[in-house]
């Protein structure tokens, strides 16, 4: 069992931050949306998150950007990767848990995630369309899920307004 070590991203890391999303997915799609989140007003500093195993070397990451549910300020998950060989290691957890404690304590109060249904509960997130919340697109129901971040702020309900270059 790997302990992992998670941190913001840095400037030096941007290229292997791109490396672990080209090697995750099939196409650059993903690699290329980081590097157009990056440049977006949406991003914010502090919660693109690395994970990193005894040597040092970026094996997982997750970023969390600006979007909106409704007009109240929220962020979206996404995209999260991990290097092939360290897939099912928990670095990718690593990665997010500590996206989502960062954005705690930023003060943050929503997440919302397009994923695999079976995946994203472990970390708090629900389905979506229970709380009223949707897309202006055609997903699976299970696959939209959201959080809340502070007890206190109980999720609010409205359509999501993802950042520009996701295109939605």
């Amino acid at each position: 069992m790997t302990r992992w070590t998670t941190r913001s991203e840095t400037s030096a890391d941007i290229a292997a931050i791109r490396d672990v999303n080209l090697a995750a997915f099939d196409t650059s799609e993903e690699a290329d949306l980081v590097d157009a989140l990056r440049a977006d007003s949406s991003w914010i500093e502090g919660l693109s998150l690395v994970s990193t195993g005894e040597t040092g070397k970026i094996v997982g990451h997750a970023l969390l950007t600006r979007c909106h549910i409704g007009d109240m300020p929220a962020l979206c998950l996404a995209p999260c990767a991990v290097l092939p060989e360290f897939q099912k290691s928990g670095a990718g957890s690593a990665a997010i848990r500590a996206a989502l404690t960062a954005a705690r304590n930023m003060g943050e109060r929503y997440v919302t995630v397009m994923g695999h249904p079976s995946y994203y509960p472990r970390f708090g997130f629900t389905r979506a369309s229970s709380h009223g919340i949707g897309l202006t697109i055609e997903i699976p129901d299970e696959a939209l899920m959201a959080m809340t971040l502070d007890e206190n702020h109980p999720l609010p309900s409205g359509v999501i307004r993802y950042a520009a270059p996701f295109g939605i």
